[in-house]
């Protein structure tokens, strides 16, 4: 196993921190806004859906393919980097056509599906899981950043792009030298071999909890406003709830140090119990503004700490520590977002007062499975289970 350096490389913190500012400024533009220009472009609600799948989808298909048919080696790293650029720069000539645009959609997912689990790899290994959190809310601010000064600038697809682009640039030069602080020796050749070794079998558990928790949030990133304002709340507040979530979600990216040196699997059990408790405030106490603040606050443990627990968890876990966050990207924020995103959708669809009900039993799920986890993760360790 790889140890973190007590000192970081000079730069790393960073270097690393920049990256994050800039890709989730990216991720913000892609997601918050450019669906709207898109309808404002001609595009219809369903071809704004399937666009909006597709980088899900590749973020799930990935690591299947990193597995047995590429290698997410330095070389293929940077290559990603740059694709996911050029896809930036080939939105501007796609926008008025859907599937040329929808091409370009899913090469920009997998593009970026392959940057993000290379750089919490090295995150890790060089900031150590302690410290990790006071680079990784750089990523919040951008985020943050993003949603609350380009909401009146932007107001054209073109707007839109040019932003993406931007940031991509950015992205690109950042990434493309936090390359040099990796600190896995293993040689090209050799990551097939390692690969293989790779079982999600073996916790299956695990990857089965991470899964539902994520598809818990299907209601929230997708119908929390509407869930809000149907009850009375407005448009203006709404945001404001938002914005409090990410606030909340970086003052304890900066204070989770301390906490991060205890048992992984105990704060990842706290941070399901509190998205539990989350979704069922919401359930029972609709259009209270008070509770609303309450849950949101809330973000910080059900997002915020489970995100660096689990990572740095999956980091432990197992040796092919590439392969293993491509997993649990793909696993959650793919395949779990989409079910989540399309389940919220019927539920809602069906009943909308029995939304974050139904959030809190998936989550009660998650919950289930990482005890589930938990008991046969010792019997594996004492030789018990193979």
């Amino acid at each position: 196993m790889t140890t973190p350096n007590i000192n970081p490389p000079k730069g790393a913190i960073h270097l690393i921190g920049t990256f994050y500012f800039f890709y989730f400024a990216l991720v913000g533009v892609y997601i918050i806004f450019l669906p709207k220009l898109l309808l404002g472009n001609g595009f219809s609600a369903i071809e704004v859906g399937i666009i909006y799948a597709s980088g899900p989808f590749m973020r799930f298909l990935l690591p299947f393919v990193f597995r047995h048919l590429i290698h997410l080696t330095h070389r293929v790293y940077r290559i990603s980097l740059i694709t996911a650029m050029l896809s930036s720069f080939l939105f501007f000539v796609t926008i008025d056509n859907f599937w040329a645009y929808l091409i370009t959609n899913l090469i920009f997912g997998a593009s970026l599906g392959a940057v993000l689990p290379f750089v919490e790899t090295i995150a890790i290994q060089v900031i150590s899981k302690e410290r990790y959190g006071k680079v990784r809310l750089w990523g919040s601010v951008g985020f943050i950043t993003v949603a609350l000064l380009l909401g009146s600038v932007l107001s054209t697809p073109q707007d839109g792009m040019f932003y993406l682009s931007t940031t991509a640039i950015v992205t690109l030069l950042a990434g493309y030298l936090i390359v040099n602080f990796d600190q896995e020796s293993i040689p090209d050749k050799s990551i097939q071999e390692t690969n293989k070794g790779f079982s999600i079998m073996r916790y299956w558990a695990f990857w089965l909890s991470a899964f539902l928790l994520q598809v818990s949030f299907g209601g929230f990133y997708n119908f929390f406003t509407i869930y809000q304002t149907a009850h009375g709340i407005s448009m203006q507040t709404a945001g404001y709830l938002w914005s409090f979530g990410v606030l909340c979600e970086i003052i304890l990216f900066y204070y989770q140090g301390p906490l991060l040196k205890r048992d992984l699997l105990l704060l990842i059990k706290i941070s399901i119990m509190t998205a539990i408790l989350r979704w069922s405030l919401l359930y029972l106490f609709p259009g209270s503004l008070l509770i609303a603040y309450a849950s949101q606050s809330l973000h910080a443990f059900s997002f915020a700490l489970y995100y660096t627990a689990v990572i740095s968890y999956v980091y432990n876990l197992y040796t092919q520590k590439k392969l293993a966050q491509q997993f649990l990207l793909g696993l959650t924020f793919g395949l779990g977002a989409s079910v989540g995103a399309v389940i919220a959708g019927w539920i809602y669809d069906f009943d909308s007062r029995l939304l974050f009900g139904f959030e809190a039993i998936v989550a009660t799920f998650s919950l289930l499975a990482i005890l589930i986890h938990q008991k046969r993760t010792k019997q594996i360790h004492q030789g018990d289970l193979l």
